[in-house]
């Protein structure tokens, strides 16, 4: 499948931060931000020319790439992300971080999730405030598999991880095999086909506003009275809206942090 590359001359990081939202919720499935660019990368598929000339205002330009250049485009951009001394997210190619707790080893290719993106990492700093012990997780849009990755180093014992892009499946499936995990089973199981009865003590959700809207209902019958809901893939002014309809699902909210304009909140299922 090819992709679309989208070049947009954008520096002010509160605006880039709004666009990356708006173009996550049409397609847009990665991007790379610079000093004063925007990299985006959408989907053949997903690409609508008229939708995305109105949500980008600025000057921008577009060429079609071939997965192969994109991998090694995204593979010699791809620099570790380390949190503290928490855990830190680094390529096959890049050397080891002794000094952190957790390490993840992952293959950049198409997927969101490898830790650079704000709400990733808001997400990560998070966990570490969660106990996975023995706990049973939903990663809900997985991405690259790094959180679920991370729940397992963490703890869990049995981490359902499901995304509904294939790439994101191949590539979360490669990365657990990459980090030998044993508790993770990835696939593009939806979310409201997940059987009834079944449920989690934690869920982790960075995906975006209008996915957790409309899921809200779905996650909060699928955590267990007790449980941890982690959310992320949203910016500041989102926060009313999604704890309104967490509050009217059922949840209690416990916390909102944030980093360069973007949000992660976590809540719990009295």
């Amino acid at each position: 499948m090819n992709y679309y590359k989208l070049t947009v001359s954008i520096a002010e990081s509160d605006e880039r931060d709004i666009l990356i939202a708006s173009l996550a919720e049409n397609g847009a499935e990665g991007f790379e931000e610079l000093s004063d660019e925007l990299i985006v990368f959408v989907p053949e598929s997903e690409f609508n020319a008229g939708v995305f000339a109105e949500l980008i205002s600025c000057e921008w330009n577009q060429e079609v790439i071939e997965p192969k250049n994109w991998n090694a485009e995204w593979e010699s951009n791809f620099e570790p992300v380390i949190v503290g001394d928490f855990c830190a997210v680094r390529a096959h190619f890049h050397p080891a971080f002794p000094q952190v707790a957790h390490e993840i080893v992952i293959t950049p290719k198409m997927s969101f999730g490898t830790g650079h993106h704000a709400t990733t990492r808001l997400m990560m700093e998070q966990m570490g405030d969660i106990d996975f012990k023995g706990k049973k997780v939903l990663d809900f849009g997985t991405g690259t598999g790094v959180l679920a990755i991370l729940a397992e180093k963490l703890g869990a014992v049995d981490i359902m991880a499901i995304d509904n892009d294939s790439w994101s499946i191949e590539n979360a499936q490669e990365n657990c095999a990459t980090n030998a995990c044993a508790s993770v089973r990835v696939s593009d199981t939806d979310i409201e086909a997940i059987p009834a009865g079944t449920t989690f003590d934690v869920i982790l959700a960075n995906i975006n506003r209008n996915i957790l809207l409309q899921y809200m209902q779905t996650m909060q019958r699928l955590l267990k009275a007790g449980g941890t809901l982690l959310m992320s893939g949203l910016l500041t002014e989102d926060e009313t809206v999604i704890r309104e309809s967490a509050a009217a699902a059922g949840f209690s909210w416990e916390g909102t942090h944030t980093r360069n304009n973007w949000i992660c909140i976590r809540c719990a299922r009295p």
